[in-house]
């Protein structure tokens, strides 16, 4: 037996079916250790010091099987048990990564002293089977917030997600859904900091190829030729942009079956061969600080087969990491999938349409009518209004008015957990102008590289911070205060209004200027008002006028506006 430890900044060489492959870690704070079966007997065994890695970084152990299997993703399970400073145990599952090589990843949740042990199945390869080992895991000293402040959870309200420490976390996503399987490293690392700049907290994107990345795709992630076959080098590439997601302090949220077309993953490939490719990828990357979309906008019209999938492949108590679901335009999921102990939070999609109808589903449907069905859960729009990209409708580009618009309606209609953008220049991941692969309706995108500052995106910063400046997760749709609600006649002039129970903050947004009318028993006996400006963020002193049992606001434009009401 061998046994070589690897830090960060180190690389190992290992023997792969005669080959020589270099692994490097990068960054996380990565341990790896090597452990193999020789059967030269006269190589000598080799034990070197246990690895050290921080609190919620990412450990790797490589074990090499004693032979060859005919088709190792399917012949052979490796399951690992990890066990705690204070007895608790975590079980992982390794992942084959060519050859006889096996590797399983896992994110350490407290400091101190690990121990793990394999089991196999066949129990008779040695090399795979009945493995021990030990690493240490140390407290993080660094900026990350997401190592700072550890996984994702749901809080105790049920209206929004924190860090296990208690931070909350405010969901701000930008569903850059071919970044992964197309950017160049460099290209990757430089919309990742841009983003991170901007305020973002996560990205969307797919994990295979899709309907919007298939025939133009070089490197795809699995093959049929019998059944699911993984492409290693194309794994390997992936692997290491998503850690450069965490390493820009970025939550990554995979999509793991895309799920609308027939020849999308989701619904082309059979149960089995869809339940062991969604393994396969929660192997890899599972100890990334991510969070799984099982099916990418699927109308999950196979309720059965989708609450299969979920429970086989993310049982309780043994997950750690929150999961998802990302719908189709408009279909809300609460009856099949809000009980389901593996949904954490409800995503949703308002989708690109700018008529009456759509309008009216996102201020008035079901999000704004469910959200505290129990048990409550979190509510996010996945996919409002992209910039930029035709409306299905009037077929007009929208602006970074309608981001705006939509972004701050869906906070305001929920208890706010966050919200996601997109801009129809940055998901296709192009090049050059051309053709969105999939998309016929929706014509050419430009290069994904003169989308990235962008007014609707800057707004979204915007848009995080203000939130951030108060209590954000004890706001609560508060229609009540509005003495008049102009979206009852024309719902492109709905007013969104949420307060705290204590009336400590309200924050109403307006879409078109002029006058709001607020009922003065619902507002606070004493307050400070202020218009602030969701375009640059800055902030004036409003004056609220009683007028009978009304108290009358009116906007400094006719543009859209936020009415921020806070008291002491």
């Amino acid at each position: 037996m061998f046994l070589q430890s690897v830090f960060q900044s180190q690389s190992a060489v290992i023997r792969d079916t005669g080959r020589q492959r270099l692994f490097r870690g990068f960054g996380m704070g990565l341990g790896i250790v090597l452990v193999g079966c020789w059967v030269t007997p006269w190589i000598p065994a080799v034990i070197a010091a246990n690895p050290t890695v921080h609190q919620w970084g990412v450990f790797e152990a490589v074990f090499i099987s004693e032979q060859d299997y005919p088709e190792p993703l399917w012949d052979v399970r490796l399951e690992v048990t990890f066990t705690g400073p204070q007895g608790q145990k975590w079980v992982r599952e390794a992942f084959w990564d060519g050859g006889r090589t096996w590797r399983v990843r896992f994110s350490p949740p407290a400091v101190g002293a690990w121990s793990w042990h394999t089991h196999a199945r066949p129990a008779q390869d040695k090399g795979l089977h009945e493995q021990k080992g030990q690493f240490q895991a140390v407290a993080y000293q660094g900026k990350n917030p997401l190592y700072r402040h550890g996984a994702l959870r749901v809080a105790a309200t049920g209206t929004h997600l924190e860090h296990v420490d208690g931070t909350p976390f405010f969901w701000l996503s930008d569903t850059a859904w071919n970044g992964v399987l197309r950017a160049r490293p460099e290209d990757w690392q430089r919309y990742l900091s841009v983003r991170r700049q901007q305020g973002f907290t996560a990205v969307q994107f797919v994990s295979t190829q899709w309907r919007g990345a298939n025939k133009t795709l070089t490197e795809h992630v699995f093959t049929r030729n019998r059944r699911l076959g993984m492409e290693l080098e194309t794994m390997r590439k992936l692997d290491q942009k998503v850690a450069m997601v965490n390493e820009e302090g970025l939550i990554a949220a995979p999509v793991l079956l895309w799920a609308l077309t027939a020849n999308d993953p989701g619904i082309v490939l059979p149960e089995a061969e869809a339940q062991r490719l969604c393994e396969y990828l929660i192997a890899r990357w599972g100890a990334y600080q991510v969070v799984w979309i099982l099916g990418g906008d699927s109308t999950y019209r196979d309720t059965e087969r989708w609450q299969r999938l979920g429970r086989a492949l993310f049982p309780h108590p043994s997950r750690d990491r929150l999961v998802t679901l990302h719908p189709s335009t408009q279909n809300w999921v609460w009856d099949r999938f809000g009980a389901e102990p593996w949904v954490d939070f409800l995503g949703y999609q308002s989708g690109h349409g700018d008529n009456a109808d759509h309008l009216r589903w996102l201020i008035e449907g079901p999000p704004a009518k469910q959200w505290n069905r129990k048990p409550i859960k979190p509510v996010i729009n996945l996919e409002p209004n992209y910039e930029d990209h035709p409306s299905y409708h009037s077929r007009q580009l929208f602006q970074p008015y309608h981001v705006r618009r939509a972004a701050y309606w869906s906070l305001l209609v929920t208890p706010p957990a966050g919200v996601s953008y997109g801009h129809h220049n940055i998901w296709p991941w192009l090049e050059q102008r051309g053709p969105v692969e999939g998309h016929k309706r929706l014509g050419e995108a430009s290069p994904w590289s003169t989308s990235l500052q962008t007014s609707g995106a800057e707004a979204m910063g915007i848009l995080k911070a203000f939130f951030l400046s108060g209590p954000w997760t004890q706001l609560r749709p508060a229609p009540n205060v509005l003495a008049e609600q102009p979206g009852a006649k024309a719902p492109a002039h709905f007013i969104a209004a949420a307060a705290t129970p204590t009336k400590k903050w309200m924050v109403i947004y307006t879409p078109v200027g002029g006058t709001l009318r607020l009922r003065r028993a619902a507002l606070p006996e004493t307050f400070q008002a202020y218009w602030f400006d969701p375009r640059t963020g800055k902030k004036q002193p409003a004056q609220l006028e009683p007028q009978d049992q009304d108290a009358i606001g009116k906007t400094p434009d006719s543009q859209d506006w936020i009415l921020d009401i806070r008291s002491d």
